[in-house]
């Protein structure tokens, strides 16, 4: 008689012995592991009283980074207002690289009561204006930069960058994923669609969608909420 005739189903009966080891153990150490982190997040989390918070040009009174913060340099020339939430994972950088001199002391500036969803990245160089009551998904990208391509002998890399600065009005909510791009200038009030890619001048009290970006719909006085046709 073969080893497999002694014994049914050895293999599963050890899987699952092992899974049943394993269960225990996770309900165990799960508690544990999730109370460690909360504890390390609230620790690791940045405020103006942070040592690193008093390299900022302006850090106010209840904002806070999230922990893990996302790659951040350039404090000196970054101003956060006060009672800002700023997500995990943001990138928030004034210049190109650690220690560059810089043209201005307040290239990034987010104002109060401002939420960055966690992912995004405010990628400043000339300058990024963020109003009061901002709030934004996870993951937006805001630059005031744009490579050079006009060469076409020369990889874009290699070519003068061109800088224009950004300017975000009071009260935007921007959606998940959606770009600024550099020169825009967003009104107050202003919905900006999730994906979208915004350019150029969106006046106040508008939705915009698309890329590029279009007002999809417009608020207008006496009249309310008024959807706006798009080209098909």
């Amino acid at each position: 008689m073969s080893f497999w005739e002694k014994d049914s189903d050895p293999p599963a009966r050890h899987i699952g012995s092992s899974l049943k080891r394993k269960a225990k153990v996770r309900k165990f150490l799960a508690p544990i592991v999730q109370d460690l982190w909360q504890r390390v997040c609230e620790i690791g989390m940045l405020t103006k009283e942070h040592p690193r918070g008093k390299r900022f040009h302006q850090f106010g009174r209840g904002s806070f980074i999230s922990f893990p913060p996302g790659t951040i340099y350039g404090e000196h020339a970054i101003c956060i207002g006060e009672d800002t939430m700023i997500g995990p994972w943001v990138s928030i950088s004034a210049g190109m690289m650690p220690g560059q001199e810089l043209l201005s002391d307040r290239v990034v500036a987010i104002g109060d009561r401002c939420m960055i969803g966690r992912g995004s990245h405010i990628v400043g160089h000339f300058g990024i204006e963020i109003g009061n009551d901002v709030i934004t998904g996870p993951y937006v990208y805001i630059t005031d930069q744009n490579h050079g391509y006009e060469d076409v002998e020369k990889p874009i890399w290699k070519q003068a960058p061109k800088d224009s600065g950004v300017h975000i009005g009071n009260g935007c909510w921007l959606g998940t994923n959606c770009v600024i791009l550099p020169g825009t200038f967003i009104g107050d009030n202003v919905v900006v669609a999730a994906s979208a890619v915004v350019s150029g001048e969106v006046p106040s009290h508008c939705v915009v969608a698309g890329a590029p970006a279009k007002i999809v719909k417009r608020y207008i006085k006496g009249e309310g909420w008024k959807k706006v046709p798009t080209d098909t």
